[in-house]
């Protein structure tokens, strides 16, 4: 555990030699939305078409405040890689449901300008060791179709058809957490 300047202690990992993945506060929302945005916006084409509407719809809820009151909500947990002192990649989990022994990655997007170094990779890694952490056996997620292989290499098997969202056509994924 570790302090930040206003005396909030906050767990860390380090995932490469200058990352640090930790909770998310309140003071990380304005980086947050900026990350959400722009992967949004520039990485998912597959899913949106480039569709200025469908952008906007997305990204509603990545707006500073709509992110303040989502941390907020009971069993909801928002994280941040940091690296190189930039946020490279935001995740989020809830819905731990300890009868069933699931949990749910409701958030794993990169900057654009982090992909393909492995930042989502960590994100999720460090998402992943958390649902074991808090008791989960199984995890639990909704890929877009820009980020299903990016899964499919890394363990998660389709749960299911696609299923049209608020905005995107949603692809359910599984993950056994066992070691």
């Amino acid at each position: 555990m570790i302090q930040n300047k206003r005396g909030i202690s906050q767990a860390f990992s380090p995932t490469g030699s200058d990352d640090i993945l930790r909770r998310a506060t309140v003071f990380d929302v304005f980086d947050m939305s900026q990350v959400l945005v722009r992967s949004i916006s520039d990485l998912c084409g597959a899913d949106h078409g480039g569709d200025k509407e469908a952008i906007a719809r997305w990204c509603a809820n990545k707006e500073p405040g709509a992110l303040r009151d989502q941390m907020a909500a009971e069993g909801s947990e928002f994280w941040i890689l940091i690296r190189g002192g930039q946020t490279a990649a935001v995740g989020a989990l809830s819905d731990l449901d300890s009868a069933s022994g699931t949990g749910r990655i409701t958030l794993n997007y990169v900057d654009p300008g982090f992909r393909g170094t492995g930042a989502s990779t960590a994100m999720l890694a460090g998402l992943e060791e958390r649902l074991r952490a808090l008791g989960a056996s199984e995890g639990l997620l909704t890929s877009t179709a820009t980020a299903r292989a990016f899964y499919g290499r890394r363990g998660w098997q389709p749960a299911g058809p696609a299923r049209r969202g608020r905005w995107i056509l949603g692809y359910p994924m599984r993950k056994s957490l066992h070691p």
